[in-house]
């Protein structure tokens, strides 16, 4: 059974009830085939690359990607073998004002849960930080090891153990604050005030 001949519909019912508040969006082709799970952040961003595998993704966004890794070349930093199963939280664009406060500081939000989560999973595949990728805090395993018929059994319950720890971190329920703050509005211009036109009164005789 190849990965392609899969079904991934089934990720999102799994991951739904671990990210509350994160919008489902399929990731039907490419490396990654899967389903994010968005929160959009207001703002525009200008002259940012678009890469045709992120094309599902809004200009600024945050939140969780629950799928498999099927090549060597998208994530090539992960040292990867594909098919694999694979859970991240990403903050997108990489370099954005975002990214730089949740990810980049060294007590940022990304870096914390990091330190939090390696000591609560002991056993390998661990989470790796890769704060200079969009798969910032990630957790991925090859399916190479599993049996053809137990791909989805056994990714069901990577998924659920993967998903669970990030909600026991306190990721999930910090990233949907982070995201569900009102962007800074510039303050409004004081305009500057007009003299009020002198208003001439005329003075009438009275009549005698």
């Amino acid at each position: 059974m190849s990965i392609p001949a899969l079904s991934t519909l089934w990720i999102r019912d799994v991951a739904q009830p671990y990210l509350r508040g994160f919008r489902p969006v399929a990731q039907p082709g490419g490396g990654l085939r899967g389903f994010w799970f968005l929160r959009p952040v207001a703002g525009k961003v200008s002259g940012m690359h678009r890469s045709p595998a992120l094309a599902v993704l809004p200009p600024q966004a945050a939140g969780f990607f629950v799928g498999f890794l099927l090549d060597e070349v998208s994530c090539p930093y992960l040292e990867a073998r594909p098919p694999e199963a694979i859970v991240f939280a990403f903050v997108h664009p990489v370099g954005g004002l975002l990214h730089r406060r949740l990810v980049a500081p060294t007590d940022s939000l990304f870096r914390n849960t990091y330190g939090y989560i390696r000591w609560l999973t002991h056993r390998p595949p661990r989470f790796e930080l890769y704060a200079e990728e969009l798969t910032a805090l990630v957790r991925h395993g090859s399916m190479r090891p599993w049996p053809a018929r137990k791909y989805i059994h056994y990714s069901h319950n990577f998924f659920v153990e993967t998903l669970a720890w990030l909600v026991r971190s306190g990721l999930v329920r910090r990233l949907l604050r982070e995201t569900l703050k009102a962007p800074e509005l510039p303050l409004p211009q004081k305009r500057p005030l007009r003299a009020r036109p002198a208003v001439r009164r005329i003075r009438r005789n009275k009549r005698t």
